[in-house]
């Protein structure tokens, strides 16, 4: 059997779970690869202009080529991609390899800066195309084209809020470009919101458009009303308007959605479709239409001999409470920790029974080995992830925790993180790393264990939250905070511990009924809920806490007693904003720089 005829058994395998994905793969079949250069003006399919909107099925198509503009550069054969949780590196993560944006040298002609610009213009110039071939040409129904240019209009908006994160004012293009359109200025940051909310205002009060799809629905993973409401709420977090944004929050809790029961169990392809999913990019196990998270994240030992490019900071896993709600301390589980030498707190991670050559070379490094305890030394460094939020567990792999994994070409096997790391063979199946010569934490959220039905590890099937009703709490609960409402912020923050089986804050006690600390609170519970997820990087640049969180004295890529590799520089303000690109700036010399960025 060929591997077309592999793939096309595939897809119809899954027709019936995730046909919006299926009609996306379905519109590769008929669309060149995205185009890179924003003043190309052809159409961005194989199909000419005139012909893509001429039937229904080829509406269907176009719009789906709009969707599938949320999939550009999620490299199924590398490790280049861009999916959300990527960004994470920047905070939550630590890359392998450290970023210039965190060595404090990157320039205008960062990779990063000009290939996102180009990705969120391909899809908002495939947006502008659909929304003016819709009207002028599509023979679809007129009810099915209000509710396919709404789809469009929010993908627009989407793409724009992307841009306006990261940029603060970028060309406003409405319509599908030309020529005369090449030179256009950038907007002011605030127009481009104007712009947004306008596109989203317009999405909401379409009544083609559903309230929200529920599991099974044909039509899931399209847009609609709730996840307009959700992503115009953030809009308002950003222009600090609390009251519009509170209202659009709870909307969306009228609508139907509310927090799946179990956090750990939500995000795998069984639960993808739970009434808290808002807004996910739709995954495939199929290659070119799967995730890239088990290359990118995985280790040796997991399905695929991935590469682990991205590692846990260990700054998010001192983020995470004690069971009991209490603040964690290292001081309590060995005392003196806080104030050692960090390069000596090895000796509490070292595994147990060591080889006399180990004990050798530890020594050599300036271990003090009296304080090795030959076969309680593991028992001892469990205790401190012991007792702990339950969300550690089910994004870390920490110190001498299991993995389920498999042995390439082989059966399941439990993996064991340990120090120093000897052999995946047995009889101990020590957990296998592309960085294990030294000791990082690493992610369990969105690695598939075991044999995990994908096809290879850039093709994973779980679908990628954008938009969930768990960060819609949190932003509520910030926008009441804002407010004042402190008592209010509180209780919805405690929504989302309790469902977490975390203590719940209690004034007074974990948590200061001032709106400094209960805004504090809020900021540590979302870094905590939605590690991995290509957020909060984004909070950072918007609460402006960059330096203070990430730069701040002795921070870099960590080892896991906290002895850093490489050195994060902090070179300024101007990280709050991403340079405009150079090769941007070169083919529109009236884009203006941002501060601080020099060409």
């Amino acid at each position: 059997m060929n591997s077309s005829t592999t793939q096309g058994n595939a897809l119809t395998n899954y027709i019936s779970k995730k046909k919006l994905l299926i009609i996306f793969a379905a519109t590769t079949l008929c669309l060149s690869a995205c185009q890179k250069d924003l003043l190309k003006t052809d159409p961005y399919g194989s199909l000419g202009s005139t012909n893509m909107w001429s039937t229904d099925n080829l509406t269907d198509l176009g719009v789906n080529g709009v969707y599938q503009a949320l999939r550009l550069n999620i490299n199924s054969g590398g490790a280049s991609g861009r999916e959300m949780y990527q960004f994470d590196r920047f905070v939550t993560s630590q890359g392998r390899d450290a970023d210039d944006l965190l060595l404090g040298n990157a320039t205008t002609g960062n990779g990063n800066f000009s290939a996102v610009w180009q990705e969120l213009y391909e899809g908002i110039h495939r947006a502008n195309d659909a929304l003016l071939n819709i009207t002028a040409k599509s023979p679809s129904a007129a009810n099915k084209k209000a509710r396919l240019t709404a789809e469009v209009k929010y993908l627009r908006a989407y793409f724009y809020f992307r841009l306006n994160q990261l940029y603060k004012g970028v060309p406003i293009y409405l319509t599908p470009v030309t020529v005369a359109q090449t030179i256009l200025p950038r907007a002011t940051e605030e127009e481009v919101w104007k712009q947004v909310l306008s596109d989203l205002s317009e999405v909401i009060n379409e009544g083609e458009l559903p309230n929200r799809y529920t599991k099974g629905n044909a039509n899931y993973g399209r847009i609609t009303k709730s996840a307009a409401y959700a992503l115009r709420g953030k809009v308002y977090l950003y222009t600090k308007q609390w009251e519009l944004a509170l209202a659009d929050f709870q909307k969306v809790g009228d609508l139907g959605h509310n927090l799946f029961p179990n956090y750990a169990n939500l995000f795998t392809e069984a639960n993808e479709q739970a009434d808290e999913m808002i807004f996910s990019i739709q995954n495939l196990p199929i290659e070119g239409f799967g995730s890239t998270t088990q290359f990118m994240l995985g280790t040796r030992s997991a399905f695929g001999s991935n590469w682990n490019t991205y590692n846990v900071h260990n700054d998010l896993v001192d983020n995470y409470d004690n069971l009991d709600g209490s603040k964690f301390n290292w001081d309590k589980v060995i005392p003196g920790y806080s104030t050692m030498d960090v390069r000596k707190r090895e000796v509490f991670f070292l595994r147990n029974n060591l080889t006399e050559t180990e004990i050798r070379n530890s020594s050599n490094r300036g271990l003090d080995m009296s304080l090795y305890l030959p076969t309680g030394n593991e028992e001892r460094i469990k205790q401190a992830y012991a007792n702990r939020d339950p969300r550690l567990k089910a994004n870390v792999i920490t110190p001498y925790s299991e993995f389920l994994g498999r042995i390439i070409e082989g059966s399941e096997r439990i993996f064991t993180s340990r120090w120093p790391h000897r052999n995946e063979s047995g009889p101990q199946y020590d957990l296998t790393t592309d960085t294990r010569t030294f000791f990082y934490y690493l992610h369990r959220k969105f690695v598939y264990p075991g044999g995990a039905p994908i096809p290879s590890r850039t093709a994973g099937g779980i679908d990628f939250p954008l938009i969930r009703y768990g960060d819609v709490v949190l932003m509520e609960a910030e926008a009441l905070a804002e407010l004042n409402r402190l008592p209010e912020a509180v209780a919805k923050v405690n929504t989302i511990r309790s469902r977490a089986g975390v203590g719940t804050l209690v004034a007074g006690s974990n948590v200061q009924l001032t709106k400094e600390g209960v805004t504090t609170r809020i900021r540590q519970e979302r870094r905590a809920e939605l590690a991995n997820e290509g957020i909060s990087y984004f909070d950072e640049l918007r609460w402006k806490t960059l330096k203070e969180t990430i730069f701040y004295t002795g921070s870099g890529i960590k080892q896991i007693w906290g002895a850093v590799v490489i050195p994060y520089v902090w070179s300024g303000d101007e990280l709050y904003t991403w340079a405009i690109p150079r090769v941007e700036r070169e083919r529109n010399t009236s884009l203006t720089q941002n501060p601080g960025w020099q060409d």
